[in-house]
């Protein structure tokens, strides 16, 4: 029988921690959700962002009836891909309504203004309604200027009406259900939820990237090198390690400003003193070992060497951190973002609809502010099982990083 490699071994010593092994299926279910985003949410408007103040702060599994007003002005249909990143612009105006009926070339609608509110009757033109056009009516023709610029003429009959109204009925009125509810300016929950989701991992990779190139770096060659080169970036690390984290982040986002890449170069800068560190103290245990001394008599540079044999013998503490920094990165994007200096509105993030709704907790609508709670608690549990998961594998005992 083959022997396992070391990579083989370690997943297979993974994958018998159940737990840990379903953290990571949620994780990647979290991913490919994040990543489909626009093609699976029930409001694929860019930035989830279709607001229906009528329907303010409805609960989990409300259910309306929507008259679809085709709007007025030109909307380019987008290619999947672009749909995918990001969104494809609402072709309609939703409104919703309790009660409509047909009268020729005229809808009556009774919309929708809250529940202990009388509906208001509101009468729209059907060819305006479908089309999106103006119609102008001269004698028994009625001519449609379409929003692209076009206009069609149509002899007024029965048969146009009825023409229309069949069309109207098939692709105009429509069930909407909101799984989630909706939230203070009337937006589907569930769609931010899920467009939070993108930001949050997104925030979570790049970042996680940034401070492992920065930490690794550093810690390499403060560990290999010693005398003023350990010392000089390891008084630059001391200085950075005594800085709250959501201070420094802080103080970054100050100095490059509000935005998304921001945020992820914040979040990066303020955790790759963690990682170099740990390198560090890793890099200083291996250095003196035998192979490493045999390496040097071989003639390899200090770049070969740390690249190809010292390394390689430590990434198994790396990974273990690299996985908690993600929690660590979305917990602090969280934090930004509940305080303002996330990512700006319209786009969602969990701790900015947590900033939105937190006052809600008290007023009969806790599930605003809750369920992007749980959305940021069970991914940062999920990334924590597999942080314990990957340390059992690597056979790497409960230790503090800071070396």
């Amino acid at each position: 029988m083959a022997e396992l490699t070391p990579s083989q071994r370690t997943w297979k010593a993974f994958k018998r921690n159940k737990i840990a092994v379903a953290g990571l299926v949620f994780i990647l279910l979290s991913i490919l959700i994040a990543i489909l985003g626009y093609l699976i949410m029930p409001d694929p408007t860019p930035q989830a962002n279709n607001m229906i103040i009528q329907l303010s702060i409805k609960k989990p599994g409300a259910e309306f009836t929507m008259l679809r007003i085709h709007k007025s002005e030109p909307v380019d249909t987008v290619n999947l891909f672009t749909k995918m990143l990001y969104g494809q612009p609402a072709f309609f105006k939703d409104v919703p309504i309790t009660a409509y009926h047909l009268v020729k070339d005229s809808v009556y609608a009774d919309e929708y203004v809250g529940d202990e509110d009388k509906p208001i009757t509101t009468s729209f033109n059907l060819f305006e309604v479908v089309t999106g056009g103006k119609a102008v009516y001269s004698g028994k023709q009625v001519s449609i200027t379409k929003p692209n610029g076009t206009t069609v003429n149509f002899v007024v009959s029965n048969a146009l009406y009825k023409r229309f109204g069949d069309e109207f009925l098939a692709n105009h009125i429509i069930k909407k259900k909101y799984w989630f509810g909706t939230d203070l300016y009337g937006r589907d929950l569930l769609s931010r939820l899920i467009l939070g989701a993108r930001v949050s991992l997104a925030v979570g990779i790049v970042s996680v990237i940034i401070s492992m190139l920065l930490g690794i770096v550093v810690g390499s060659l403060a560990g290999y090198f010693g005398g003023w080169v350990d010392a000089s970036l390891s008084w630059v690390m001391n200085i950075l390690w005594a800085l709250p984290a959501l201070l420094l982040v802080i103080a970054i986002s100050f100095a490059l400003g509000k935005g998304l890449w921001q945020i992820f170069i914040a979040v990066g800068m303020s955790m790759w003193v963690e990682v170099g560190r740990l390198v560090r103290g890793q890099v200083l245990s291996l250095k003196q070992t035998e192979f490493i001394e045999a390496a040097r008599s071989m003639g390899f540079n200090n770049a070969r060497i740390i690249r190809r044999h010292i390394l390689p013998n430590i990434i198994g503490p790396i990974l273990v951190l690299a996985s908690s920094n993600f929690a660590s990165a979305i917990l602090l994007e969280a934090g930004l973002s509940f305080l303002g200096f996330g990512a700006q509105p319209p786009m969602p993030t969990w701790g900015s609809m947590i900033k939105e709704h937190y006052g809600y907790i008290i007023m009969n609508s806790p599930f605003l502010a809750i369920l992007p709670g749980l959305a940021i608690m069970f991914m940062v549990y999920a990334f924590n099982l597999v942080t314990v998961g990957l340390r059992d594998a690597f056979d790497i005992k409960s230790q503090s990083t800071r070396i």
